[in-house]
């Protein structure tokens, strides 16, 4: 996994041995999405459809769906419902955006995943801290591998 970070952005580009077909289900199916990030999710997967996990308890991610173009890109809003006073989670419900695209690569996908529009160099720096956690996940997941329990939900309280 290499990893790019700018001021407002992380960026992260990841190879995945399963097809883009596959690799997108995970981030438009709920059950597929909590196999790899949070406990619960409410996803409805159109054009100003909800976008909604509970990473872990007291952290919910929240937004839109803004664009999706099967299985190639998927574009929504994110934030957190109760970011509180700490800089890193100052993220409000939506005020963010991800782009996820998904290029074939030989069998696999190439994966593009870009979080943008971060408020803070402690928000982009806990962001990546975060989907480095969570799309190694992904990657075990959507290679048919078990992920295994999420520590950080025992340790991340």
């Amino acid at each position: 996994m290499s990893s790019v970070t700018e001021q407002t952005a992380v960026v992260r580009e990841l190879s995945i041995a399963a097809r883009p077909e596959t690799v997108w289900e995970f981030f438009v199916d709920p059950e597929k999405a909590v196999r790899w990030m949070g406990i619960d999710a409410t996803l409805d997967p159109r054009p100003g459809g909800v976008y909604r996990v509970t990473v872990m308890s007291g952290n919910v991610g929240s937004g839109t769906f803004v664009e999706l173009d099967p299985p190639r890109r998927l574009v929504f809003t994110w934030g957190w419902e109760q970011g509180g006073d700490d800089k890193a989670m100052a993220v409000a419900p939506g005020s963010s955006t991800i782009e996820v695209e998904l290029e074939p690569e030989g069998d696999g996908t190439f994966l593009r995943f870009t979080h943008r529009d971060l408020p803070s160099v402690e928000a982009v720096a806990s962001h990546g801290h975060g989907w480095d956690h969570y799309l190694g996940r992904l990657v075990t997941v959507a290679e048919g591998r078990d992920p295994g329990r999420d520590t950080w939900l025992d340790s991340r309280k």
